[in-house]
């Protein structure tokens, strides 16, 4: 009896690793299928049929990858102002709503259409901002950017964008991971799984966030979604420790931390022998960064030995969340080698429910926070030689429309717009990214894109184009089928690149 309760004991042990995964590869049923999947599996995310993954590649998932064809520039720094910011207070400049400011908005724009709060017919409102032209290339820019506007002549601005969400969190999920829904990988985690890192002490996908709140997706919006969990964003802070956790407890030195990392790694690595999941790897692969990450990251994530002169170009100052900080933070990373950095401010919905987010106070605010930093991050990776290297990316996720938004059929006393899906402006700069150039117009009120039109998955496209991917070609086999950052959509945008 004491032999089959030992043997029963065993038994139940070894069902408590066996996950479904483990289950459908064991079993002998399907054998057709099953030699069909292991054929897919030879695939690699170039789309080519690969040898298996073997030696430091396999637990050594950051390792400097070759793209489809060369690439004209190594890192990105992406700039969301979550709430999506007003086009027509900032690059979408419309002399026709002037005129017809306070004017009942005609039918045919509201006939069909949906809106997050706008209920009968709204008004028309004029910009809350006076427009001017700028630089040799003669842009419209809105007064609300003063600094930005010495740097207009090395920015292709997008006038004409469009998406099909309007309201925040998905809108946000579709910018980042090409779907509204959960459970895609961000467009980060894409990039760093195609390209690893040039950093190996370094994540090659770095977050930061300011504003006083995450993004309204949630963190979803730097997850690895179905790729390995390693290549999801690693959120950094510009105040305290950079990132949580990172320091070891007292009375655990370098030598103790080494030897209980190699010890955790062995039992990892023979767990993988009999189980194979990938995700075993993941773990290594994060356990080897933290330990290199404790060294590395507090030395760039200090900001407060950069000379005088930055920090009065930046605005910045050292030790207090700002988005300051973490622009100028940005060029610190990517001139360490970090391939994606992806920066969310929140507060940038701009509705008439009270002054913090109306047109005329709280969005004024929110542009004074971005104006003088986002334009030292251009002029310094400028000086620096880095612009033609970098690719920098502005915007939001959706834009606001020429409709003073009128919650509950009331039109309020405080200046807002409601969100809008068919037109909004971005702009981007560096690599080969056309210089004081304007591209896509809307119509006369800006409610419309009438040339230029361009989508979320074509923005998409053009930044995986400019770090040398195909982006039709960029896939990874999940549930029997290769998915894209892109999904089937996605076109780059050609007549935003310098020709070569």
């Amino acid at each position: 009896m004491g032999r089959s309760k030992i043997a029963g004991e065993a038994k139940f042990l070894s069902l408590e690793h066996t996950t479904r995964r483990h289950f459908l590869r064991e079993c002998r049923t399907g054998i057709g299928m099953m030699a069909l999947g292991s054929f897919l599996q030879g695939c690699d995310w170039l789309g080519k049929k690969s040898a298996p993954v073997t030696g430091a590649a396999m637990t050594d998932p950051f390792m400097p990858r070759a793209p489809h064809f060369a690439p004209k520039v190594r890192s990105v720094i992406y700039l969301h102002m979550a709430g999506a910011p007003s086009q027509l207070e900032l690059f979408d400049y419309k002399p026709e709503l002037i005129k017809l400011n306070g004017q009942d908005c005609p039918e045919s724009f509201l006939e069909g259409k949906r809106f997050a709060f706008i209920r009968g017919v709204p008004k028309l409102l004029g910009p809350v901002a006076n427009f001017s032209q700028h630089g040799e290339s003669g842009i419209w820019l809105s007064e609300r950017l003063p600094h930005f506007s010495s740097m207009i002549d090395d920015v292709t601005v997008l006038k004409a964008v469009t998406t099909d969400q309007f309201n925040h969190a998905p809108a946000q999920l579709m910018m980042h991971t090409g779907s509204a829904r959960l459970g895609r990988p961000s467009m980060g985690s894409w990039v760093t799984y195609g390209l690893g890192s040039e950093n190996a002490n370094l994540p090659g996908f770095v977050v930061l966030t300011s504003g006083g709140n995450n993004p309204d997706a949630g963190k979803s919006v730097w997850g690895s979604g179905f790729l390995p969990s390693v290549y999801q964003g690693v959120q950094c802070r510009s105040e305290g420790d950079p990132i949580l956790f990172l320091q070891d407890p007292e009375g655990m030195d370098r030598d103790l931390k080494r030897s209980s990392i190699d010890a955790i790694n062995a039992l990892n690595r023979a767990d993988h022998e009999v189980f194979g999941d990938q995700e075993t790897l993941s773990r290594i692969a994060q356990y080897e960064l933290a330990f290199k990450m404790q060294i590395s990251v507090p030395e760039v994530m200090d900001i407060s030995k950069e000379p005088a002169y930055i920090h009065e170009m930046y605005g910045t100052e050292p030790g207090k969340p700002s988005l300051a900080n973490n622009i100028l933070l940005a060029r610190k990373l990517v001139e360490k080698g970090v391939r994606f950095v992806q920066i969310f401010d929140w507060g940038w919905d701009s509705h008439d429910t009270d002054p913090t987010g109306s047109l005329d106070e709280g969005f004024v605010d929110k542009c004074n926070s971005v104006d003088k930093a986002m334009t030292a991050l251009l002029k310094d990776l400028k000086q620096r030689g880095m612009l033609d290297e970098t690719l920098v990316v502005w915007g939001g996720e959706f834009g606001r429309t020429p409709m003073q938004e009128n919650r509950e059929g009331k039109q309020n006393v405080f200046k807002g717009r409601d969100h809008h899906v068919d037109a909004f402006s971005m702009w981007m700069a560096g690599g080969s990214i056309k210089k004081g150039f304007s591209y896509g117009e809307t119509d006369e009120i800006g409610y419309n894109a009438v040339s230029g039109k361009v989508s979320v998955y074509d923005i998409q496209a053009t930044i995986l184009q400019q770090l040398g991917f195909d982006h039709e070609k960029l896939t990874y086999e999940f549930q029997g089928r290769p998915f894209r950052l892109t999904d089937v959509h996605g076109q780059v945008i050609k007549d935003v690149l310098q020709s070569t």
